[in-house]
C-alpha cells in the first residue's frame, strides 16, 4: 500500500497500528519486522491525517486564554506582565484588538508564546 485512500482503510490501518504498539517498544530493534511494519503504516496514517484532519495554527486569543490558566493569571496580573491597561488585556481577549509589536514581542518572550501566533502569520 502507498497510499490511504478510503476512510475503511484508514480504520483498518488505525486498528493494525494498535496491534503493532502492543509488540513494538522502545527497545524493539529498528529492523524487526513489526518495528518496520509499525513505522510505514504510521507514516501512511500521518500523511491521511494530514489531509482529511488537518490541524489549524491556534488563534492568539485562545493561546493567551491557555497561557494565563497554565501561570495562574488574572487579567490584571497579565496586565502588569505586559505594561498595558486590565481593560487592554481584555480588547484582546476578545479578540477587538491586536497587540502592538512591542506588546507583541512582551508576550511572545514573557508567556513563551511563539512569534507566528502572536503576529497572526
Amino acid at each position: 500500500m502507498t497510499k490511504i485512500k478510503t476512510e475503511k482503510q484508514y480504520k483498518a490501518a488505525c486498528a493494525r497500528i494498535e496491534e503493532l504498539l502492543k509488540v513494538v517498544g522502545n527497545d524493539t530493534p529498528s529492523d524487526d519486522k513489526n518495528f518496520l511494519e509499525l513505522d510505514l503504516i504510521s507514516d501512511l496514517v500521518a500523511d491521511y491525517e494530514e489531509v482529511h484532519f488537518p490541524v489549524e495554527t491556534p488563534s492568539l486569543v485562545d493561546v493567551l486564554k491557555l497561557r494565563m490558566y497554565e501561570m495562574g493569571l488574572t487579567q490584571t496580573k497579565l496586565s502588569e506582565l505586559l505594561s498595558v491597561s486590565p481593560s487592554r488585556v481584555s480588547e484582546y481577549l476578545s479578540g477587538k484588538c491586536e497587540p502592538t509589536l512591542k506588546v507583541a514581542r512582551e508576550m511572545s518572550r514573557k508567556l513563551n508564546i511563539d512569534a507566528n501566533i502572536v503576529l497572526g502569520v
